[in-house]
């Protein structure tokens, strides 16, 4: 099996329940790694893309669609976990040199296309946890807002930067942002493209949890792990949805049910009688 990093981390080779996963073509941007060990059924997105600070460009939204769907369809992966392999950063947002070489059609498409990633991460069937141990900006944080929590190391800067280029948040960080602080506070941060750290992240609420940066720069993954290791035991998906499947089939037959769905037509509160 080849490794990725120093923590363990395989490529995803989960068998059974998803498709297996292929193997990265040399130079990918995008990598599907899995937490050996007691962590089984943690899989991890690894965002790879040095020399643009894992800036969305079209290859890496492609190959994070990718992932996404190979993660989706996996019964095994109970538990999702977006790390950067580059240092120093999460995402960088926008890959504006790319950008500038798009027309205006080419620009509503493609960040139609982000607000489809982000759209999908926030659709994954499983938990998923963004560890942020650097720089988290404009699209960036929208990714990391898809996401269903947040662990950041105290150190990271993070902000919807847009209106300081002369832009707007486009891939849904005007819906998820105000979610997560409020309206006011929301505003406040996308009109003054403000950057803020980890400690101000966590009092603000965007984040979930913040921890001091360590030597090795991966603090939040660290601290992520070990809140993914804890959801670990609580998340059966497959078992869930059986449940609420099976419950959902008792309430279909039943008179409340059908005096609920009269009521609606009719305009009228319901008379419900517990049958």
């Amino acid at each position: 099996m080849m490794r990725l990093g120093r923590a363990g981390r395989e490529l995803l080779r989960w068998g059974g329940g998803g498709p297996p996963a292929a193997a990265p073509r040399r130079g990918a941007e995008v990598l599907v790694g899995a937490a050996g060990g007691e962590s089984s059924g943690i899989a991890e997105i690894l965002m790879n893309r040095p020399h643009a600070r894992n800036s969305l460009g079209k290859v890496f939204v492609n190959e994070l669609f990718s992932a996404l769907e190979q993660l989706r369809f996996d019964e095994k992966v109970r538990v999702v976990v977006f790390k950067s392999e580059v240092k120093g950063v999460f995402c960088a947002g926008a890959d504006l040199k790319e950008r500038a070489e798009m027309d205006d059609a080419e620009v509503g498409h493609f960040v139609k296309r982000l607000r489809n990633l982000m759209d999908e991460i926030a659709a994954l069937p499983v938990p998923t946890i963004a560890a942020i141990d650097g720089y988290a900006l404009g699209g960036g944080l929208e990714l990391a807002l898809a996401c269903d929590l947040r662990v950041a190391a105290s150190s990271a800067k993070m902000g919807l930067i847009e209106t300081t280029r002369g832009l707007l948040p486009g891939a849904g960080g005007t819906q998820r942002l105000p979610r997560c602080v409020g309206i006011g506070l929301a505003k406040e941060l996308i009109f003054t493209g403000r950057q803020i750290d980890g400690q101000q992240a966590l009092s603000m609420g965007l984040v979930n949890h913040t921890v001091p940066q360590n030597s090795e720069g991966d603090a939040a993954y660290q601290r992520a792990l070990t809140l993914a290791k804890e959801i670990l035991p609580q998340v059966d998906i497959a078992s869930g949805m059986a449940i609420e499947g099976m419950c959902y089939a008792q309430n279909i037959p039943t008179r409340d049910r059908q005096e609920g769905m009269a009521a609606f037509r009719e305009k009228r509160p319901p008379q419900f009688i517990g049958k």
